[in-house]
């Protein structure tokens, strides 16, 4: 996916700082396109000298005046002359035709009303100098009479064109939060003075404080309004005070009477000093119980799943504790053996449920899974502890579904290895052989190698009960394949290959 950051520095030659501000500024224009039912494209200095477009927004509140998307063309002389003035500080010509040389537009275009803004970022030494410039495209071409709602949106779209040049937006830092519902200009609106008053407050904005309780905010403070409303059990979000008086450029969600408004200041400042001044605010304000209502929902069923999975963990490990007291027990060494065997088939499943218990998602990050369980399990295959286990590659993360069944194929195969591959009596005090797991995964294939360079098979135990076991896992949970052979350099090779969900 390409962005900002990779078109302008495909055009121009641009400082990273630079860079960086007009990223943020086109992460939040949208705002600004909607307020001034208008398209805005960025312009920058091209390496030639002349521009190049490097992003366009077109509003949703009304229709755009491009067909085609313009990023990456070139200006036209006459709109170059005009960037060129904006940038420069002179007044820009009103006169200049836009049409190429001797081309004029079609009819269309020619109707436009089009304002230039020059973008400046502030720094510690103060104004830097023009990095780019906003061109906003409007088609005035209705006949309609505007109502107050179009005019107050289109002078704080303005307002906000006009900080551009005063580095004063975008804001330096404006969290956008985790959270979904963020408000857009079409949810509901209020513009405030200076005082924290609401001067103005369209009708989605009174609706959604009606629902909260709140008849009027026209001509009243916000912040006096909505501290007279809240009740002693209604939760205050901590970034409450700075968005209703719209002194930081802050979003909170305010939750009284059962409803859950999201509001975000838009602070709108005027003058160039190192201090701007704070002349007023906008308010964007959506209603989001039913967005809220859904999350709390959410984390109720991930919690309520992560609480199962614990409790299936501590089951499957009483139940393999059971198993191996069971063991210890019994006078039979075969029935001992069988006993300690399903005990370390329950827990490697434990070990997959107890890491779902610790995730977010129903994946698991297999190689630490991998890890632990195929050391318990070479530690009850092989008493002495002399067998070597190393593993190559990554597993990567793998779906709850698909490694429950594949640690238990490679928890079989390593039993297996650990078991047959490598005699007893070997001299106290050295290793008697290493087993390798190798992983190579690309995408959603998955193969792995589990090799021992032991005695090798021979053909026998080729059809033990843990043969089996892999075979019918590989074949119907993982929809793979299972060879086992002998290795030129001795030793036995068992290969899986499988792909994962």
């Amino acid at each position: 996916m390409t962005t900002i950051t990779d078109i302008v520095r495909r055009h121009a030659d641009v400082a990273e700082p630079d860079v960086e501000w007009l990223r943020t500024l086109v992460g939040d224009w949208q705002l600004v396109s909607d307020l001034c039912f208008a398209d805005l494209v960025l312009w920058v200095r091209d390496r030639s000298g002349g521009w190049s477009a490097v992003a366009h927004a077109r509003p949703s509140t009304w229709a755009t005046v491009y067909y085609d998307d313009v990023v990456g063309s070139v200006a036209r002389p006459g709109l170059t002359q005009r960037l060129d003035c904006a940038a420069q500080g002179t007044a820009v010509p009103v006169d200049v035709p836009l049409a190429e040389d001797g081309q004029p537009l079609d009819d269309a275009d020619q109707q436009w009303q089009v304002d230039l803004f020059p973008v400046r970022r502030r720094d510690k030494a103060g104004l830097t100098d023009v990095i780019g410039v906003v061109v906003r495209s409007t088609d005035p071409s209705s006949t309609r009479t505007p109502g107050r709602l179009e005019l107050v949106y289109r002078e704080s779209g303005s307002h906000l064109l006009g900080m551009l040049a005063e580095g004063s937006y975008p804001y330096g830092s404006t969290p956008t939060g985790p959270r979904r519902g963020a408000p857009r200009v079409g949810d509901g609106l209020l513009r405030m003075d200076a005082d924290g008053v609401v001067t103005y407050a369209s009708p989605n904005a009174v609706s959604a404080f009606r629902r909260v309780g709140v008849v009027t905010v026209s001509g009243r403070s916000l912040a006096e309004v909505v501290t007279a409303s809240l009740q002693e059990r209604d939760p205050v979000d901590e970034a409450l005070p700075l968005v209703v008086m719209g002194r930081a450029p802050w979003r909170c969600d305010l939750e009284m009477r059962g409803s859950v408004l999201s509001l975000r200041a838009v602070p709108l400042m005027r003058g160039s000093g190192a201090v701007p001044e704070r002349v007023g605010a906008l308010v964007l304000v959506r209603d989001v119980t039913e967005v809220r209502r859904s999350e709390r929902a959410l984390m109720t069923k991930e919690a309520t799943i992560r609480e199962i999975h614990h409790r299936v963990k501590n089951n499957l490990q009483t139940v393999s504790a059971l198993l191996r007291l069971q063991a210890r027990r019994t006078s039979s060494d075969e029935a001992r053996s069988e006993l300690q065997e399903a005990g370390r088939r329950i827990a490697a499943i434990a070990g997959v449920y107890d890491t779902l218990a610790h995730e977010i998602d129903e994946s698991v990050p297999f190689d630490s899974v991998v890890d632990t369980g195929l050391r318990n399990a070479l530690d009850l295959a092989t008493a002495d502890g002399r067998v070597r286990l190393v593993r190559e590659g990554s597993f990567g993360r793998v779906q709850a579904a698909d490694a429950t069944p594949l640690v238990l194929v490679l928890n079989e195969l390593v039993s297996n290895a650990a078991e047959h591959g490598f005699p007893a009596g070997a001299v106290e005090g050295t290793t008697r052989g290493t087993i390798t797991v190798n992983a190579q995964r690309e995408g959603s294939r998955l193969v792995v190698h589990v090799d021992d360079d032991g005695q090798g098979m021979d053909g026998h135990h080729t059809h033990g009960l843990g043969t089996r076991i892999v075979d019918n896992l590989v074949r119907t949970e993982l929809n793979g394949s299972f060879v086992r052979g002998t290795r030129p350099e001795g030793g036995t090779r068992a290969t899986i290959e499988v792909v994962l969900r």
